[in-house]
């Protein structure tokens, strides 16, 4: 007998933490462990275009470690759970910034802002990019009121949205679409 998706318990506007506690879906903690879940799969969306094999293998592993934040950001700060939840560690975050300088040093030096787009991947990573630091702020509110005490969370989202914009450069660099440069207009 399979299990049904629908448990009606959250028809009253309220769900439950890892741990059983139950808070109102408006709870800022629900907020942020479902930009997370939001971000992931974009970050989803995004491998599944992307042209390069090593940039997938990549971003798979990024969709693993925001299921890690998840998992952390959706249990119970004040109650011992059973289930083992990984953690982060400080290898993630190095990952990403080797990958950021990989990228980094066969792309032109920026020398103005770039707007978003020239090709569907380019711009999957840059909604990525967006959502990753919507997801960051409010993690770091919910930080600031409840002390989540995993900065690394905070330092990998941080991270994150570095890598995607970067990634995004990248991608328009292996498709051969050009950057277009932000212009801002002169007076009215």
């Amino acid at each position: 007998m399979s299990l049904k998706i629908y448990t009606k318990t959250g028809d009253a506007g309220k769900t439950s933490l890892l741990g059983g506690t139950k808070i109102p879906k408006s709870n800022i903690r629900i907020e942020a462990y479902g930009n997370i879940d939001e971000l992931n799969s974009f970050v989803g969306l995004l491998r599944d275009q992307y042209p390069e094999e090593r940039g997938r293998a990549v971003l798979r592993e990024i969709q693993d470690r925001l299921f890690t934040i998840g998992s952390a950001l959706a249990c119970d700060p004040h109650k011992e759970i059973a289930l083992k939840i990984p953690d982060l560690v400080e290898g993630d975050v190095l990952l990403l910034e080797r990958e950021i300088d990989e990228m980094s040093a066969v792309l032109p030096a920026l020398k103005s802002f770039i707007l978003p787009g020239g090709h569907i991947v380019v711009s999957t990573a840059h909604i990525c990019r967006c959502v990753c630091r919507r997801a960051e702020r409010i993690t770091v509110e919910l930080d600031e009121t409840e002390a989540l005490g995993q900065p690394l969370i905070i330092m990998y989202l941080n991270r994150l949205s570095d890598y995607l914009f970067v990634l995004a450069r990248f991608a328009g660099h292996l498709l051969g679409v050009g950057e277009t440069e932000w212009v801002p207009r002169k007076g009215s």
